[in-house]
């Protein structure tokens, strides 16, 4: 029985250092969640436009009228990340998991961190319910006015909710 015991805390050791990092060829799900084989990841303490999301972008400007046009501003993010990520492979550090049992990660594409390129390029903003890790990346894209900061947007947790 103690045998028995041992193997099954060994085992669950293993699996749990395995886990710590995730690494291969990810599939885009969108913008701020991605798939390395049969592992859910979600990137961490950032938020990107869902899928069937509309944010408005300007398109015409004449004095001072600013005419916008709706956007599926989801598929752009999800569009970036995959373009950024090419078919290279990605490391994924694992740091916990949500209540949808994703793994919640910081992920690189070398040294490059994409849940701060996401952030800094606009194509996610900063989710500050669970991390302030990325603001100053945000506050960098809103004055430059990239992505989704060229136009009007509803934070995707609201647009979650009302839709």
């Amino acid at each position: 029985m103690i045998k028995y015991v041992i193997i099954i805390l060994i085992l669950f050791l293993l699996q749990n250092i395995q886990a710590s990092e995730i690494v291969g060829i990810p599939k885009v799900v969108d913008g701020d969640t991605i798939h390395i084989k049969s592992y859910k990841i979600r990137l961490q303490g950032i938020d990107a436009p869902e899928i069937k999301q509309k944010c408005k972008k300007p398109y015409l400007q004449i004095s001072f009228f600013n005419f916008q046009k709706d956007y599926y501003c989801g598929q752009i993010s999800k569009k970036k990340l995959a373009q950024k990520i090419g078919s290279k492979s990605v490391k994924c550090i694992i740091l916990s998991r949500d209540r949808y049992k994703r793994y919640l990660a910081k992920c690189l594409l070398g040294n490059i961190n994409l849940n701060s390129w996401m952030v800094r390029n606009g194509y996610a903003i900063a989710y500050r319910k669970y991390s302030k890790l990325y603001i100053l990346d945000e506050n960098f894209a809103k004055e430059k006015k990239v992505g989704l900061w060229k136009g009007t947007f509803i934070k995707p947790e609201k647009w979650r909710k009302l839709n």
